[in-house]
């Protein structure tokens, strides 16, 4: 009699998103043995990637793409050096410029794709998982506020510090409607968990949503949905919110709950310890608030998840991947 031989399939997860809380949770689910797909922002008008993203006709903003090719990438470090390099302010032409922007652009106008030229950076950069753009197109942002007025333009969005009604995307372009980048849907249907977060509310992780392609698949997937709590409140845009609040707007942008796990934060940020000056979008820390958060329909899972690192909070990278791994495991089983 024959034996037979089973193999247990990697789970899939896909995590979406943009600034720098994303990268953090990649580069920590990396070695972990789940088939990883990041679907990155791409209405960023801030910094080299929104100066890019008008010098350079019709390429994505590179700047969270790069950082996540970074986090999955299994360089050397010299070589993620210097891709990470950037410029000096005093370089004029190319001040404040990253290195791996330019070539991200470069690849992107050289192959009428910014989603070609990251599966070629990919390859070359020996990345673990997949990494999409949400869109093929750079997007622009639209926030209203609840005074009535709008404002285009993700770096534009927390200047007045104006209370967010909702926000919305277009085509750069053409204000035309976005579609999702290749394999973006099929990666969401497809998935055993969807990570949302950490990342700004308003201009990290709704951007992606908002793309009606991608807010449908969320709604039809059958995978775990896990948002990640941000730690601190940012001005302009989630100003007193409590952990229930983040998870109010994103059902509210999408028309119904499907959030099923929520990582909240427990740990207290010592007092005096942040710096406000490298960090000044910053304020207080989230409230928590997990009787609203059960009353959406969410599982509340809090812990010490706080990493303290050069005056700045962030989310500890193992300890969430290794809670998401156990979320994943419940939900195959």
């Amino acid at each position: 009699m024959s034996m037979k031989t089973y193999r247990i399939r990697r789970p899939k997860v896909v995590v979406m998103g943009g600034g720098t809380g994303l990268p953090v949770i990649l580069k920590s689910l990396r070695n972990q043995g789940v088939d990883i797909t990041a679907v990155v922002t791409v209405a960023d008008d801030g910094g080299s990637s929104g100066q890019l993203r008008d010098s350079v006709t019709s390429v994505t903003p590179p700047g969270d793409l790069r950082n996540v090719l970074v986090a999955l990438s299994d360089m050397p470090k010299l070589y993620s050096d210097i891709f990470q390099y950037r410029f000096n302010k005093e370089d004029k032409f190319l001040a404040n410029h990253a290195l791996g922007n330019l070539i991200i652009a470069g690849m992107s106008e050289m192959r009428g794709s910014t989603y070609e030229a990251i599966q070629l950076l990919s390859k070359m950069m020996h990345v673990k998982g997949n990494i999409y753009p949400s869109s093929d197109e750079p997007l622009i942002l639209q926030a209203d506020f609840k005074d009535g007025t709008s404002v285009r333009g993700e770096s534009k969005i927390a200047l007045d510090r104006k209370t967010i009604d909702h926000v919305s995307v277009k085509n750069q372009a053409n204000d035309g409607m976005p579609k999702a980048a290749k394999k973006v849907v099929s990666s969401i249907l497809e998935a055993d968990m969807i990570v949302l977060g950490p990342g700004s509310l308003f201009t990290s992780i709704l951007p992606n949503l908002m793309i009606s392609e991608i807010g449908e698949a969320m709604l039809q997937t059958k995978a775990e949905t896990v948002y990640i709590c941000n730690i601190m409140t940012q001005k302009g845009e989630t100003e007193r919110f409590t952990d229930a609040d983040h998870v109010r707007v994103l059902h509210e942008h999408l028309g119904q709950a499907f959030i099923d796990t929520v990582l909240v934060n427990t740990e207290k940020v010592p007092d005096g310890y942040m710096n406000f000056e490298v960090y000044d979008e910053y304020l207080l820390q989230v409230q928590h608030d997990f009787k609203g958060l059960r009353s959406l329909g969410c599982r509340v899972v809090s812990t010490d998840f706080l990493k303290l690192r050069d005056g700045g909070v962030f989310h500890d990278g193992d300890k969430v991947a290794e809670e998401l791994l156990r979320i994943v495991y419940e939900a195959k089983n």
